[in-house]
């Protein structure tokens, strides 16, 4: 008769996984740990953040040039990026592979590098560059230039979410609204849009806060003005931590304003199935 290998009275597998099972539970919460003291760090020390911004204009100026240009990027975000979302979901065509592959690129490539890409594309040389300059719009040392950076940074997580959300809205429902006599554009902006509502705001959420945390392409476009994540850097170089933890807390008690959201309508959206 066969016997099962047994270790201290216990089968031989059952140990195994269990000891199994505690490895990858310190594994899991040595990495939560890593991941949450840092920010916690930070987030003791936001109260001296909060009044740092009462009375310093530099900082208060950072906050509301942060805001405002990630609100411009993510707009122009939202009305180009949702037509190239609806189509990866919806259509198979030739080159669709290729057409994802470059709306991902700036997701991998090191973003000063991606700035100085969106600085060559723009400059004088560039026709581009030239008509813009002859219209009157600077970009290089401009919130414009801080805009295209948040933009170029942050637009491939708008169209991936934007995707999926266009992916869970039935197709039935589109195809009967033609049946009935709807245009294509009637269809999708009474149909499809009000139905994937609310993962395009998530989406909207997700861009906003990733061009709100951008700092390698804005750099290189735009020291100046400063953007809060530039700031902190600015702060650091020249005052050490001491003077840069305050603006970084900040920015982290800043960010869980629509990491908070966002959870808030995915909880909301979320289906259990008994």
């Amino acid at each position: 008769m066969h016997k099962t290998a047994t270790w201290g009275g216990m089968p031989g597998a059952t140990m195994g996984a269990t000891g199994a099972t505690w490895v990858a539970w310190l594994a899991g919460m040595s990495l939560v740990l890593c991941l949450a003291l840092p920010v916690a760090l930070l987030l003791v020390l936001g109260r001296a953040g909060a009044a740092a911004l009462l009375h310093d204009a530099e900082l208060h100026a950072a906050l509301g040039t942060t805001a405002i240009t990630a609100t411009i990027a993510t707009g122009f975000g939202v009305i180009g990026g949702s037509p190239v979302a609806y189509l990866l979901a919806r259509r198979r065509f030739r080159g669709r592979a290729i057409l994802a592959a470059i709306i991902d690129l700036p997701l991998l490539i090191p973003h000063p590098v991606a700035g100085i890409a969106i600085l060559l594309l723009l400059s004088r040389e560039t026709p581009w560059g030239r008509a813009l300059l002859d219209a009157g719009l600077h970009v290089v040392g401009s919130p414009a230039g801080i805009v295209a950076a948040m933009l170029f940074v942050s637009v491939p997580l708008y169209i991936s979410a934007a995707r999926e959300a266009f992916a869970k809205v039935d197709p039935n429902y589109e195809r009967i609204a033609r049946t009935l006599g709807a245009t294509p554009w009637r269809t999708f902006h009474r149909v499809t849009l009000p139905l994937a509502a609310r993962g395009l705001t998530s989406a909207g959420i997700i861009m906003w806060s990733r061009a709100v945390s951008e700092f390698g392409a804005v750099v290189v476009l735009a020291y100046n003005p400063k953007v809060v994540s530039v700031l902190s850097y600015d702060r650091f170089t020249t005052g050490g931590v001491p003077q840069a933890v305050p603006v970084a807390a900040v920015l982290i008690v800043a960010s869980l304003i629509p990491l908070t959201l966002l959870r808030a309508l995915r909880g909301d959206s979320t289906v259990e199935f008994t």
